[in-house]
């Protein structure tokens, strides 16, 4: 996977939009697909798909067909991020844990004393 040399943090946002427009015109090209052919399959009119790809404001609902006719709905996945536990939850969790282990008296080792010396018989 290539990493990305857009500036996306210094972009307007109709320059996103446009620039969002520009790479998929690029993703539909290395796939050797017309307008027409994605916009049959995302069940678009092609003129929407060029829109899309002018960069001019389209819905979510489009970009999302866009994507899955390109089968590219993977790169949805940079907008879910699995939360991860910060240090202090961690070690609440644990102490919550250990507070519910169930309690048992300890044993009481028997005591064991030493044999008597027998008394002799001398």
């Amino acid at each position: 996977m290539a990493t990305s040399n857009i500036n996306w943090k210094g972009l307007k946002d109709d320059q996103v939009v446009e620039q969002l427009g520009k790479e998929l015109r690029r993703m539909r090209l290395e796939r050797n697909l017309s307008q027409a052919e994605i916009a049959k399959r995302a069940g678009l009119d092609r003129t929407t798909v060029v829109q899309l790809e002018a960069g001019r404001a389209a819905t979510m609902l489009t970009v999302v067909q866009v994507l899955r006719a390109m089968d590219q709905l993977d790169l949805l996945n940079a907008f879910h991020e699995v939360p991860q536990p910060t240090p202090y939850q961690l070690v609440e969790a644990q102490e919550k844990y250990l507070k519910r282990q169930r309690k048992r008296a300890s044993r009481q080792k028997p005591v064991i004393l030493p044999p008597k010396p027998k008394k002799s018989t001398w």
